[in-house]
């Protein structure tokens, strides 16, 4: 059987870089859509920016095929070019490389593409998970 396509848009947040942090992001699946979010006290952009990746791979109940669609250019090149280098040599001199190793836990079973929107450009589900994604570092602040 064929695995589903899903689409997870994501975005971060940090308010000062560090700052208090959040992460959204919509889980699609033919349409359907789950929302999630949450976010840190003291965090940085990049590592909302991945953990809000990382938590919508694991909402996922089976192996999918997932279009990761993301404004970071440093998560969509470290997702599609970079990992393989840096898990060579053990994420030596890469920056947050607990969260990298999450993100190849719960990327595991599945088989993920990362695409890059441009930021604040009107893109619907980009623009939703920046409003998710800011309300929650607003809660920490």
């Amino acid at each position: 059987m064929a695995k589903k396509q899903i689409t997870l848009y994501s975005d971060g947040s940090s308010l000062g870089n560090p700052g208090p942090g959040g992460y959204g992001g919509i889980l699609d699946y033919r349409g359907k859509r789950r929302e999630f979010s949450g976010g840190e006290p003291h965090t940085t952009n990049n590592r909302m920016e991945l953990r809000g990746v990382i938590e919508g791979l694991k909402l996922l109940k089976e192996p999918c095929d997932v279009t990761v669609v993301s404004d970071s250019s440093y998560v969509v090149k470290a997702i599609n070019e970079w990992l393989p280098a840096w898990i060579k040599r053990d994420f030596k001199k890469v920056k947050n490389p607990d969260l990298w190793r999450e993100y190849l836990e719960a990327a595991a079973p599945h088989t993920i593409h990362a695409q890059w929107v441009r930021g604040h450009d009107g893109h619907a589900e980009n623009e939703r998970c920046d409003d998710l994604a800011r309300g929650e570092a607003e809660r920490f602040r």
